[in-house]
């Protein structure tokens, strides 16, 4: 290759990383395909799930709903409460898990395939070409004066940008107040004050972050990017450029020797963030394998072998096979147990979870009292929450002592989603040659599902 050539293009890779935001040339090969099947099957979840619907007891509701004005969050069947928020941990533990798993085996391959900055990005840069073009007539048109056909083309751009950021936020407030509520209450701006503040901010939060920021999330905001390689070792598969057998570059077409990198440049030019994979692992790197479909379009072209950038290890690339056994990873075991053990304990626990949760609280301001009968009572109150969708009956009884016995009523009805104080009165006979604090416990059972009592422990005072 000429001197000539060569200057041009590097004078073309400084322009194109240098000035202005990054304009990455499109692509196609698995690795984007893979990646736009994941831009709609997390859209269709994100924006379609707020719209089903879910029959319970007669009534219609939104499927999926963080109800946090009544305390609730509706997902399909199940309804969770303030009191299931282990549940939630549970959640939160494994993905963070699920997230240091992934990344021990592939790097950030979430980054560059799952993160919804990087979804978001995708859509609004596809949007920018259909409206400016290829990456280079949007390099021209930014580097252009400001003109009619400019002025028109930035409105469409940025208006469509306004109107998918406006939905977004539609659709994220919907998880939180009824989506259908929200849009009949946006013509007069009827929204509440929350509803209205995190609709003006999620939108103008997508639209900075998606349209504007972009690249920059990835490279300067996003913390992850910072800690990705405390989770690394040298089994850790991420995008990489075998340098063993790219280099010297330019030699295969000048002499036909060893060097398949031709120094085109496509690896950067599709970058999302402007790295140039051939100078090793960057922490801007979020492994999403553009430059490796565009890589082997030329290995493809020149008659050379495809791989020259792929997903490979620090092993791989210097000729050492990868491990097989699980002791020769033991971070990938380490996330894969805790993965296994956080699952299991969170769906033993959903498993085992109540729909009745009671609270039992003896009366403080009296500790007995006799009557003329010769029996001695506590006075209690039950707190009896029903996290059913539908109103309960409940039976109470009481054991532990010879004789003990509740004085009125024993069973109460709760409402659905509702906290029932019950006032009790125990009584047991003064001769039955116990004294002072003695352990009682109360069986609580709903009549429409006599499996799911709930026993609570107290204790019983006597003289």
């Amino acid at each position: 290759m000429s001197r000539p050539v060569s200057k041009v293009r590097e004078a073309k890779l400084e322009l194109y990383r240098k000035r202005g935001k990054i304009h990455a040339k499109a692509s196609s090969g698995r690795f984007n395909t893979l990646r736009w099947a994941m831009v709609w099957f997390t859209q269709i979840i994100f924006y379609g799930t707020c719209w089903l619907n879910w029959e319970s007891d007669g009534l219609s509701r939104q499927a999926v709903l963080f109800d946090i004005a009544h305390e609730k969050f509706y997902l399909f069947g199940l309804v969770l409460w303030p009191q299931d928020a282990l549940l939630l941990a549970y959640l939160l533990i494994i993905a963070a898990t699920a997230l240091f798993l992934a990344t021990a085996l592939a790097g950030r391959v979430f980054c560059g395939f799952a993160c919804p900055q990087t979804i978001y990005t995708m859509i609004f840069s596809w949007v920018e070409a259909q409206v400016e073009g290829d990456h280079l007539a949007r390099l021209r048109l930014d580097q252009s004066p400001w003109t009619a056909r400019k002025l028109l083309l930035r409105t469409t751009k940025h208006g469509l940008w306004f109107l998918i950021a406006a939905w977004t936020a539609i659709t994220f407030v919907g998880y939180f107040t009824p989506v259908r509520d929200v849009l009949a209450a946006l013509p007069g701006w009827e929204v509440g004050p929350w509803e209205g503040f995190w609709l003006i901010f999620y939108c103008i939060f997508t639209y900075a972050m998606a349209g504007l920021a972009r690249e920059a999330v990835c490279q300067h905001m996003c913390p992850y990017s910072r800690f990705q390689g405390v989770m690394f070792d040298d089994t850790t598969r991420t995008v990489s450029y075998d340098a063993g057998r790219g280099e010297p570059r330019n030699r295969r077409q000048q002499a036909g020797k060893t060097g398949d990198c031709i120094d085109c440049n496509i690896c950067v030019e599709v970058c999302p963030t402007g790295i140039d994979i051939r100078d090793g692992l960057q922490y801007q790197c979020i492994n999403c394998g553009l430059c490796v479909d565009a890589c082997d379009e030329v290995m493809t072209r020149i008659g050379a072998p495809t791989g020259l950038i792929r997903f490979a290890s620090e092993r791989e690339l210097i000729g050492r096979p990868q491990p097989q056994g699980w002791r020769e990873r033991p971070r990938v075991v380490v996330y894969t147990v805790l993965l296994v053990v956080f699952a299991i304990f969170g769906t033993l626990t959903a498993s085992q979870r109540s729909l009745l949760l009671v609270n039992v609280q003896r009366d403080r301001g009296a500790l007995l009292r006799e009557t003329a009968e010769g029996r001695i009572e506590n006075a209690y109150t039950l707190n009896l929450m029903n996290l059913a969708e539908a109103p309960r009956d409940f039976a109470v009884e009481v054991h532990g002592l010879p004789g003990l016995e509740i004085v009125g009523p024993r069973e109460f009805a709760a409402e659905s989603g509702s906290i029932r104080p019950v006032q009790l009165t125990v009584s047991a006979p003064a001769d039955s040659g116990l004294r002072g604090i003695q352990p009682i416990e109360f069986r609580i059972v709903a009549r429409q599902d006599p499996a799911s009592g709930q026993v609570e422990k107290s204790s019983f005072i006597l003289p």
